[in-house]
């Protein structure tokens, strides 16, 4: 029995005994100096200008999308199918209209052809998921976002460190968000961060971060501007946007600080380990063509070359047999379009129009890749992938 899970524990030993050694010897838990150090220090990682830790990736999700809103109006936002339910839950939190275009299937991002062909006036920005450790982007789609003066906002939330050129994904747009739940690339047990060079965005996402609240802005002149504006309300209690706390902690901060140092080398063994999988995976029987350079893959994504629901019945069964732990459809499940919250809200959408989103959900699965898997488990495992007839 093979025994794969789809993580090993990420919360090592020395991320403990930090944590452990800041709650003897700190007098502060809330967000405070340790949640500003690792917003720094995430920042000069990635090359931004600003980060604000948040308590989820998906609360960076819904704060990105509501300054979207009140920075660009009302409107359309191009959305893939293949992602998490944040990113959609946030664009009907919003008020916006996701708009639905199809992946390809070489990194599971959306197809940049259509996503040009569904730009129009009434597009707010397009919301694009870097899937599983791939890279999603394009040099012609980026070029033609700036031509066109369309935000783009980058889900990194499963892709810490994937890359295009050399540049970390997370840099290319408005804004990116970034998740550090427990089973992806470095954790904070639970968190999640909001990325930009823009200082507007980083000052109204630092306000719906902290219910809304003025005070929380670091700009002086912006905060004297808008209490002139309000002379009425006390500086101290004026809420300038409808936000939430969805603040995390300093021992958060603590344990993304330690898991930091360790994040480039494990994603180098994350890479190394997806070329061995894909080079002895059989090409006849299933999909090989992923794009690996400039991924950080922490999952084998396993599907069919064709659409078979026998075999893919007697792969799943194989699986389980050898206690390997998967995910079906990848991220969030396959085709989101798919999912009730979704067709309640987009009642006319034809979600099966999606056709390779369909392919992945039906057809396609992840199994776990961690920097401590053995290879001669990788190798095992693609015999075993290859034997299904």
């Amino acid at each position: 029995m093979l025994n794969i899970p789809l993580m090993t524990n990420n919360i090592q030993k020395e991320d403990i005994d930090e944590a452990v050694n800041f709650l003897q010897t700190s007098n502060r838990f809330t967000n405070g100096p340790k949640v500003i150090e690792f917003e720094d220090a995430w920042s000069q990682w990635l090359g931004v200008k600003h980060s604000v830790f948040v308590n989820s990736g998906a609360s960076a999700n819904y704060i990105t999308m509501a300054v979207i809103r009140d920075l660009y109006g009302p409107g359309e936002v191009i959305v893939p199918p293949i992602t998490w339910s944040s990113d959609l839950s946030s664009v009907f939190a919003a008020g916006l209209t996701p708009v639905f275009v199809d992946v390809n299937l070489h990194n599971l991002a959306m197809d940049e052809e259509a996503v040009l062909e569904k730009l129009n006036e009434n597009t707010r920005a397009v919301f694009l998921t870097h899937v599983l450790g791939f890279n999603g982007l394009t040099s012609r789609l980026l070029e033609e976002l700036r031509k066109r003066n369309v935000p783009l906002i980058e889900d990194v939330c499963e892709s810490h460190g994937a890359s295009m050129g050399g540049k970390k994904c997370g840099t290319f747009g408005l804004a990116s968000n970034f998740s550090f739940y427990y089973a992806h690339h470095m954790s904070t047990i639970e968190g999640g961060m909001i990325c930009t060079d823009d200082e507007r965005f980083y000052q109204m996402c630092r306000l719906y971060r902290s219910h809304g609240m003025l005070r929380e802005s670091t700009d002086r002149e912006f905060r004297e501007e808008i209490c002139r504006e309000h002379s009425d309300l006390r500086p101290e209690f004026l809420f300038l946007v409808p936000g939430y706390n969805m603040r995390s902690t300093e021992i958060n901060a603590v344990i993304g600080l330690s898991q930091l140092r360790r994040l480039d080398t494990n994603n180098k063994k994350r890479a190394e380990n997806l070329k061995l999988f894909l080079d002895n995976l059989d090409p006849q029987k299933y999909f090989t063509e992923f794009e690996q350079e400039g991924a950080v893959n922490y999952a084998f994504v396993v599907m069919l070359r064709n659409p078979d629901e026998d075999r893919f019945y007697r792969l799943t069964e194989m699986l389980r047999a050898e206690d390997v732990e998967f995910r079906r459809g990848t991220a969030g499940g396959g085709n989101m379009a798919r999912q009730p919250f979704v067709r309640q809200r987009l009642k006319n959408f034809d979600a099966s129009s999606l056709k390779n989103a369909d392919m992945i959900h039906f057809y396609g699965l992840y199994t776990g890749n961690y920097p401590g898997l053995e290879r001669k488990k990788i190798f095992e495992l693609c015999k075993l992938l290859n034997s299904i007839g």
